[in-house]
């Protein structure tokens, strides 16, 4: 049994620090897009622990099989997903209709792409498992592809697919599964691995970003990788392993030697001592806070080599932990540009456009879901603000309450004789000190200094049954600092 480190014991209420609303926000904030009023005091009403229950009890199972919507790919339906198949229609083409054919499946994709991305953020939002579609957001920017670069939307919604249905099971078994997947095999070059030319990309981001990190391998490792991945391919949605193009010659690899292959490498892989302690430490820092130490890094390595790379004990402690509910963790993330808009759009109760201007939006803010910008995903943190993004999820909140939505990200508040948007009577007060109030804890979720909130009433006046007050209000709360943080 690991020793455990005394910030990952479970957090225990007291009367002097209860699980108060403040702490139930913050969880569904960081393990899911936001709590709602109602969602945070039945959060509260029943403690961390059967809410962390509850969140984590999500099937592993990926959306087409929970018997959930699925995005409508039918702009697809005319073109093989076969690649053998394809290249049989392309044959019987002269040059000019393979142009035009290709042009046509091009733009289908991209407006598959767009579907995918539009279908997900609705789940994000609206879904009956957050946890899962969050702990997919992580997969995503951690095994990461891009359509940019992976033509086939089937595929990547395939991948799509895969992160979900993985993403609190056993990481083990998720690493061999994305070792075959087909979208990552194009993103990665490993299509093109073969033993004559063996292409390293996919051996060094297996190490450098999947698993280990820098340091913990050589260029030799990477070199000999790459001659065991050789043949791993695929055609169409399927896997394949090209026999005649795989090396079947001796490696050494980390201290092995042999006649290697992938399934070896990652076995190998996961033995590594610091393979574990990267993972868990990753998943620290995008659910609770980006600074541990390094007895509370070797002790989240411990528990994820304890429980034999299965996730979701590793989850339950982390989202339990005293670590998770400090001072240190509490109001301490930028929000992502997607938690950012799925947050907001949770929180005022309006739904999320469906249209390009969201997805024009996500991307001024630097996020756009299946277009991480590298295969280092997204950096996060300090990098989602700057002065362009700034005004990006300025105006963009502006917009989604109801702002001026003339462009991509709008610029300037809704005029006065707009018809109010619904949320304007979410809060009901008889003054304004309780209007303010109400939507502080329903928006910030967290305390804010007293001369802020005081700026606020002032701003208000004495007509709280405005609509048009009210929706000014909750822009101006949207637009303090306060707002991008959870």
């Amino acid at each position: 049994m690991v020793s455990r480190h005394l910030l990952l014991r479970p957090f225990e209420p007291t009367a002097a620090d209860p699980f108060d609303s403040v702490k139930a926000a913050h969880l569904l904030n960081r393990a899911g897009f936001g709590g709602t009023v109602d969602e945070i005091q039945r959060a509260v009403q029943d403690g961390p622990r059967a809410t962390v229950d509850r969140l984590l009890a999500f099937p592993d199972l990926p959306a087409e099989e929970q018997g959930k919507d699925v995005p409508d790919l039918s702009s697809l339906a005319d073109y093989p997903a076969d690649f053998r198949a394809m290249r049989q229609v392309l044959a019987s083409k002269t040059p000019d209709e393979q142009r035009q054919y290709r042009q046509k499946l091009m733009a289908a994709n991209r407006d598959a792409v767009q579907i995918i991305s539009q279908w997900w953020l609705a789940r994000m939002g609206r879904g009956p498992y957050p946890l899962q579609e969050k702990l997919a957001l992580f997969w995503h920017g951690h095994f990461t592809t891009s359509a940019r670069e992976e033509r086939s939307a089937l595929l990547m919604w395939q991948q799509n697919e895969l992160l979900r249905r993985m993403a609190a099971g056993n990481f083990a078994d998720f690493v061999r599964a994305v070792a075959r997947d087909p979208a990552m095999l194009d993103y990665l070059n490993n299509q093109q691995n073969r033993k004559q030319r063996p292409n390293e990309n996919f051996a060094r981001e297996l190490m450098e970003l999947f698993t280990l990190g820098i340091g913990n391998y050589s260029e030799t490792d990477i070199k000999e990788a790459a001659r065991a991945f050789t043949g791993w391919g695929h055609d169409g949605d399927d896997f394949i392993f090209r026999r005649n193009d795989h090396d079947f010659g001796v490696k050494r690899f980390m201290g092995r030697v042999g006649n290697l292959d992938g399934e070896d490498i990652i076995s190998i892989i996961l033995e590594h001592p610091a393979c574990a302690r990267y993972i868990a430490v990753k998943l620290f820092r995008f659910f609770a806070h980006d600074e541990p130490d390094a007895a509370l890094s070797d002790a989240l390595g411990g528990l994820l080599r304890e429980s034999r790379y299965n996730l979701r004990p590793l989850l339950r402690t982390i989202l339990m932990s005293r670590a998770f509910y400090s001072p240190q963790a509490i109001g301490a993330q930028i929000k992502s540009p997607i938690q950012l808009v799925v947050g907001t759009s949770r929180l005022l109760g309006v739904p999320l456009p469906t249209d390009r201007r969201l997805t024009n939006a996500l991307t001024q803010m630097g996020q756009v879901p299946l277009m991480p910008p590298n295969v280092q995903g997204w950096p996060g943190g300090r990098t989602w603000i700057n002065t362009a993004t700034l005004l990006a999820r300025s105006n963009t909140l502006l917009w989604l309450s109801g702002g001026d939505a003339s462009g991509s990200a709008p610029a300037r508040p809704l005029p006065a004789r707009a018809p109010a948007p619904p949320y304007v009577a979410a809060v009901k007060a008889s003054g304004p000190a309780e209007l303010v109030d109400g939507w502080l804890a329903r928006l910030i979720q967290r305390p804010v200094d007293s001369r802020k909130r005081q700026v606020l009433i002032d701003s208000t006046g004495p007509n709280v049954d405005n609509p048009i007050v009210v929706r000014r209000l909750v822009q101006l709360i949207l637009s303090m600092p306060e707002y991008q943080l959870c």
